[in-house]
């Protein structure tokens, strides 16, 4: 219990660190990053419907209603969780093979362009950890912030 609460206020202090140096740098890294990597499958407005949508067999939902289904409260938690990978969601294939391949897994030679936003915020060790995290909270930062009311 104690060691998830733990958790949770890093990714707190994580999300307000990433906050600030976002403002700084780009208005709305959330929103770029969502819409290079959930688009396709969850649409530009995140309502479920991407150009890929209509071929899945299970259909992505509409990420601007996460809260109104949630009795109101944005689920954070479950919201990170998915997107990190620990939570498993079919539709996001296994783990070790998620839809989006190796874009929010923690390797040292990431195989694909990463902004060079996220490695300034990595720290001097350039840690991949950090800046996957960062891109995770980016997009949990974004869809936070597109819920229906």
């Amino acid at each position: 219990m104690i060691k998830s609460g733990v958790k949770w206020v890093i990714i707190a202090s994580l999300t307000a660190g990433f906050a600030v140096a976002a403002q700084a740098d780009d208005p709305d890294v959330g929103k770029s990053e969502f819409q290079s990597s959930c688009a396709s499958c969850h649409g530009t407005d995140a309502k479920g419907k991407g150009p890929v949508s209509g071929l899945l067999k299970i259909p992505p939902p509409d990420l601007t209603m996460l809260a109104r289904n949630n009795n109101g409260v944005f689920p954070t938690d479950a919201v990170y969780e998915t997107i990190h990978g620990s939570k498993t969601i079919p539709a996001h294939g296994t783990r070790e093979m998620p839809i989006w391949g190796e874009r929010f897994n923690p390797i040292v030679r990431l195989p694909h362009y990463v902004d060079p936003t996220y490695w300034k915020l990595a720290g001097p060790e350039q840690s991949p950890e950090v800046v996957v995290r960062t891109r995770v909270l980016a997009v949990v930062d974004y869809l936070s912030r597109v819920q229906q009311k």
